[in-house]
């Protein structure tokens, strides 16, 4: 076909496109998410502190617009600005001490066992699920020992969870580029802490850009792993940015996997928009990841 020919029938693809669909590309401008409806497969959500720049009322406003309704890592203090805007909490935080100071080091268990026990019960009054915790660092602390101990730690606090239907979710964070000496740091770590507690309120959070970092094999470890993980995270790699066809994480097809195990929990957004129009990266993250 030579160029003119080529470029007629294109025109003429286009506007025959345009004449059938004039109403959904006027609509999508307005709202784009509602118009196109997401296809239900994904419980979508994205973490509050990666949009900073937006008060967690705005932010809530904005998802909404875009068409999902649920925001993770916020605490009791702020849940009434969530419940006011209808929009789920999919992973509460508030009661861990940090990162690095977490349960495998018994110097912090009291206050760890404090703070569950009073986060727990107001977690499960709100209407919530999840609740965060982390490992804590090695510091020189072999793995098995810091099994040991966070099982003993976790043991103390695991009944009330259980009680009260909620899940303490641990994350699973990179050592090598964000969290150097994070305990858990790999997915069978995590697994066998699971499968030495026992217990279906306890589970991990599978951070995709930070397992990325530190294990790869995304796809094999989740199919292989599901039965462990309650909720999802993501992020670009190298970077940790938008999760577009700048970075590696082939995410459509790390999220159908997710989908194939029958996961009915959240997978949230948690990358650092570096483009001006954040909002705009939220929306194609959803986009991208509603397979």
């Amino acid at each position: 076909m030579n160029n003119i020919n080529r470029r007629s029938s294109l025109k003429k693809i286009m506007m025959g496109t345009l004449a059938t669909s004039a109403a959904p590309i006027f609509n999508l401008h307005a709202n784009p998410m509602k118009s196109t409806m997401l296809k239900g497969n994904v419980n979508h959500a994205v973490c509050a502190w990666t949009f900073g720049h937006l008060s967690l009322d705005e932010l809530c406003k904005a998802i909404k617009k875009i068409g999902f309704n649920a925001i993770d890592l916020v605490g009791p203090k702020d849940w009434h600005i969530l419940k006011a805007n209808g929009v789920d909490c999919s992973m509460c935080n508030g009661a861990e001490v940090s990162l690095e100071k977490g349960f495998n080091n018994k110097a912090y268990h009291d206050q760890l066992v404090k703070n569950y026990t009073e986060t727990i019960p107001l977690v499960a009054k709100a209407g919530y699920k999840n609740l965060i915790c982390f490992s804590g660092n090695r510091d020189g602390m072999d793995d098995e020992t810091g099994l040991q101990n966070s099982v003993e730690g976790l043991k103390k606090i695991i009944g009330l969870a259980e009680e009260h239907g909620v899940t303490l979710v641990m994350e699973l964070l990179n050592s090598r580029v964000d969290h150097p000496d994070y305990m858990c740091d790999k997915t069978p770590w995590g697994v066998e802490l699971c499968k030495r507690l026992g217990s279906d309120n306890f589970k991990l959070l599978y951070d995709i850009y930070h397992m990325q970092i530190d294990e790869g094999d995304l796809i094999r470890t989740i199919k292989s792993s599901h039965q462990y993980i309650a909720h999802y995270h993501t992020a670009g790699n190298p970077g940790r940015n938008e999760i577009d066809d700048s970075q590696e994480i082939n995410y459509p097809a790390v999220v159908k996997a997710i989908v194939e195990t029958g996961f009915t929990g959240y997978v949230c957004q948690e990358f650092m928009p570096k483009k001006q129009d954040k909002l705009a990266s939220l929306e194609e993250a959803i986009r991208i990841c509603d397979v």
